[in-house]
């Protein structure tokens, strides 16, 4: 499977994996009538494209020193991508690009004016691995998706990247409604759905005739893309997708959630500017800032949380590690006291302690 740059543990752990694009507290509803139309991840569209296999293998030999020419500066500049990682993601570009990838690897005594089918031009492969290696945009943006799990999301500018720890929120609900099989039914909630991930697996864990899922977003851009990953899988049935700020177009079901995720923005202000030049400069700052100390959204989710879910009801929620993770119980001892039971923090697959689950309380 593919995995994004920043799929290693180190990387992972540096960058504080997982944002989705998530509105700030208290924003009003906004309302769209056309949403944007989101662009075709390269390997889904025909390959109406063809060049030579000469020109071809002149492409791939310059992608190819265009990639050795970074060795470790962008690791050493910002923890960016090294030449063995960029070398994996040009190999993926090729799949995705190329309807027989396996051309390039034909020896001399193939017919090298052959045509080779594509699903981009020759120019655009040379102006994508341009902005891969001289300008930093992400991979996943270029070829517009990302694996995750056994799912393949659309993504593109606009909606933050799914990392590899956010996974484990579908593992823990899977665990939940296998303790109790009251939450399979009813109205479960992903808060700042970005692609829709999160809603995605938690849907397949419920199964059919489960619970729904309402995913939200305040983002245009967020709903358009969740949305058409929401009908790629088929479960349009079972998952809703709605523009608006967190709990806001949930307020006919307050106090009847069965659960609760999200991943909200946790990066303190101050830090976001030093994330890797893949980061800062292309995903939606909306999606990375917390504020001051990065917990504004988790303050408010853990109220939200508070008066939407129904009694027994379970969430799970993202933090930046065991800072926040451990001001956020604090603040569940403290402010809402009594509110929830059974408040945990769980370590992701590099033992930082990153999510914060727990069951609301009976009044």
């Amino acid at each position: 499977m593919k995995s994004s740059s920043f799929t290693s543990a180190s990387l992972s752990s540096i960058l504080q994996p997982v944002f989705s694009l998530r509105p700030k507290p208290g924003r009003s509803i906004i309302s769209s009538a056309v949403l944007p139309k989101p662009q075709t991840p390269l390997h889904l569209r025909p390959p109406v494209f063809q060049a030579s296999l000469t020109e071809l293998k002149k492409w791939h030999n310059w992608a190819k020193n265009q990639a050795t020419s970074v060795g470790s500066t962008f690791l050493d500049l910002d923890n960016g991508p090294d030449s063995t990682l960029l070398h994996r993601e040009l190999k993926w570009l090729i799949e995705d690009a190329l309807q027989q990838p396996f051309m390039l690897s034909l020896g001399n005594n193939s017919d090298d004016d052959a045509p080779v089918p594509m699903r981009a031009c020759l120019d655009d492969l040379y102006k994508l691995w341009k902005q891969r290696i001289e300008e930093r945009r992400p991979f996943q943006y270029i070829v517009g998706c990302e694996h995750w799990r056994d799912l393949i999301l659309s993504v593109e500018e606009g909606v933050l990247i799914p990392r590899p720890e956010t996974e484990i929120i579908v593992d823990l609900v899977d665990d939940a409604v296998k303790r109790n099989q009251e939450l399979r039914s009813g109205v479960w909630a992903d808060l700042g759905t970005g692609s829709g991930a999160l809603a995605i697996g938690i849907a397949r864990i419920l199964g059919p005739g489960g619970a729904r899922v309402v995913a939200t977003d305040l983002s245009p851009v967020a709903v358009a893309v969740a949305s058409i990953n929401v009908q790629r899988y088929n479960l349009q049935e079972r998952i809703t997708v709605r523009q608006g700020s967190w709990f806001d177009p949930l307020k006919k079901v307050e106090g009847g959630l069965s659960g609760v995720v999200s991943n909200p923005p946790y990066i303190p202000s101050e830090d976001i500017d030093g994330l890797q030049a893949e980061v800062s400069r292309y995903e939606p700052r909306l999606a990375l800032d917390g504020g001051p100390n990065g917990m504004n959204d988790l303050i408010h989710l853990c109220n939200g949380a508070a008066s939407m879910l129904k009694p027994g009801g379970f969430f799970a929620f993202e933090t930046n590690g065991e800072k926040q993770s451990k001001l956020l119980v604090d603040y569940m001892d403290k402010k809402v006291r009594g509110c929830f039971y059974s408040v945990n923090i769980i370590s992701d697959f590099a033992g930082i302690q990153r999510f914060v689950t727990g069951y609301r309380a009976s009044d």
